[in-house]
């Protein structure tokens, strides 16, 4: 089964005719606040079931028929827990098994030990819940699942999709409407960038640069020679910089300086570099460390298409003329790419969609008189599809849809005598990533400063005061200070920060390990202490 692109199987406007809508490592209200309301209306409207795992008591579980807290870090095991439910009570669609899938037995006998007893002890997930979780996902008539990073953001972010994929085959919640597997993208063109390659390992539309078939129409389509060799991820760059084989950086609207993991080490590895580049539309903590400053345009300077979470590529059309010295950051692009000895020439981002949909399968009918009302969803691959609302109707992009073992493993940092506490991080309503939302005032009127929530037992047992005393969150790998925010939202031993403010940086003290298989680093669970401040 391919979920290679991390795109949502199904569309936005079928969660409110879902059945049942189990979310997971997502705060949806505050982090894709229109998408929280479509599972609202579900609720209201259709008396849908909604299960919500998450260690903190989001909005959600206001709305929600079954709350899950499990530990952070223990995604994988309450998975395999529910997988043996479903097995074991017969709950498995097994007309959709055995015509669509392969390796259920391996997959069945890889959960028999993951019984509801068992998993509460990993995940603090009472059992019955566990089994009633599981009622209601397999035999509601349509189940949606929605994740966003509290899934991916792990040493086994891997492994907790490929858990989630399993869920979905085994129950044959998915290739139909108001079912299958839906993460929700970070941020408005997360979708686009990776469809386009943004990926160290795939060319536009998840094409492998290692399948010489691909390559060979590439280099047809480019005029020139291209490397067999994926390229490196951003923690792998990160790697190859402290051991001296990397020696220049070009970073596009990105600010890894906050939102990587481990942030000082991040620092002092840009620092080592010969030349970086950045090119941003603000000065940027990280474009504050750059050689030489790119600015380019917001999206109301330029034309051009976003693609969404729901794969929906859409037009967007300049507002102003780009304001100073700034440039669309195409034509920021060509000029290098030429002065660097390929020579790059469009004369317009309709040109390069054009070529897009040429080498793209999945974009081939995309053009830009079809996107004029609401877009379309790829895959559209001839000039007269209509574009596809959800994914693997009739078969799945590899034909038969694989159960992966998927092995329950620890986090990788725990709480001990020295770091008694879980951090866990993520985002707030009213602000965006790093930077941008900052420079709005009424945001920052709202929501000011970075905050540390801690449970009231917790706060009273170090002498915090409810009214937001200042507290030390110290890990490894470095120290914060912030102003305490006591919430009953959290269990004991958990505390939250968001990673937005450079003042209390979350990512100084999150930890470097990464995933084994998609790179992607441990964000969301370290061990930490707290103290407090006079």
């Amino acid at each position: 089964m391919a979920f290679g692109s991390g795109a949502m199987t199904n569309s936005i406007g079928e969660i409110r005719n879902a059945d049942c809508i189990f979310v997971i490592g997502s705060n949806t209200s505050e982090n894709h606040p229109v998408i929280a309301l479509e599972v609202k209306a579900a609720v209201r409207q259709r008396g849908a079931k909604v299960i919500v795992a998450d260690p903190r008591r989001i909005d959600l579980v206001n709305f929600a028929h079954l709350w899950l807290r499990h530990h952070p870090g223990t995604d994988v095991a309450l998975l395999n827990g529910m997988l043996n439910v479903i097995i074991s009570h017969g709950w498995v669609n097994q007309s959709f098994v055995n015509e669509r899938t392969e390796g259920f037995e391996a997959l069945a006998e890889s959960v028999k030990d993951y019984v509801p007893e068992r998993v509460e002890k990993i995940t603090g997930v009472p059992a019955k819940d566990i089994v009633e979780a599981s009622r209601l996902y397999a035999q509601s008539a349509n189940s949606s699942v929605l994740y966003a990073m509290g899934i991916t953001q792990h040493a086994t972010g891997t492994h907790n999709v490929l858990a989630l994929a399993n869920l979905a085959m085994v129950t044959g919640q998915i290739g139909k409407p108001f079912s299958g597997i839906n993460p929700l993208r970070g941020q408005n063109n997360v979708q686009g960038a990776c469809d386009m390659g943004g990926l160290p390992n795939v060319y536009t539309g998840y094409q492998r640069v290692d399948d010489e078939a691909v390559r060979q129409r590439f280099e047809k389509a480019w005029g020139i020679a291209l490397s067999p060799r994926p390229g490196l991820t951003l923690m792998e760059m990160m790697k190859g910089i402290a051991e001296g084989r990397m020696k220049a950086l070009f970073i596009l609207g990105e600010n890894p300086v906050l939102s990587d993991p481990n942030a000082e080490k991040v620092k002092d590895e840009l620092k080592r570099l010969d030349l970086l580049v950045v090119q941003d539309i603000f000065l940027s903590e990280t474009a504050e460390l750059a050689h030489v400053v790119l600015p380019g345009v917001s999206f109301a300077e330029k034309d051009g298409t976003f693609t969404n979470t729901e794969r929906r590529v859409q037009r967007i059309r300049k507002a102003i003329e780009p304001i100073g010295n700034a440039r669309p950051d195409w034509k920021i692009i060509c000029d290098l790419s030429s002065r660097l000895g390929y020579p790059m020439n469009y004369d317009s981002p309709q040109q390069i969609m054009e070529e897009i949909a040429s080498v793209t399968p999945s974009y081939g009918g995309i053009r830009y008189e079809r996107l004029e009302g609401l877009g379309l969803q790829w895959p559209c691959p001839s000039i007269d599809h209509p574009g596809t609302p959800f994914l693997h109707k009739d078969r799945f992009t590899r034909g038969r849809g694989k159960f992966h073992i998927t092995p329950y493993a620890a986090p990788p940092e725990l709480p001990d005598q020295e770091y008694p506490f879980l951090l866990t991080t993520g985002r707030v309503l009213y602000h965006y990533h790093t930077l941008i939302s900052q420079k709005s005032k009424g945001l920052a009127e709202i929501y000011p400063e970075g905050l540390v929530e801690i449970n009231p037992d917790d706060a009273r047992r170090l002498g915090i005061k409810p009214d937001n005393g200042l507290v030390e969150v110290a890990s490894r790998r470095g120290k914060v200070k912030a102003r305490a925010k006591v919430s009953d939202n959290l269990p004991p031993g958990l505390v939250f920060m968001t990673f937005h403010f450079k003042e209390a940086a979350a990512n100084l003290l999150t930890i470097d390990v990464l995933d084994p298989i998609a790179k992607i680093p441990e964000f969301k669970v370290c061990a930490v202490r707290v103290k407090k401040l006079g």
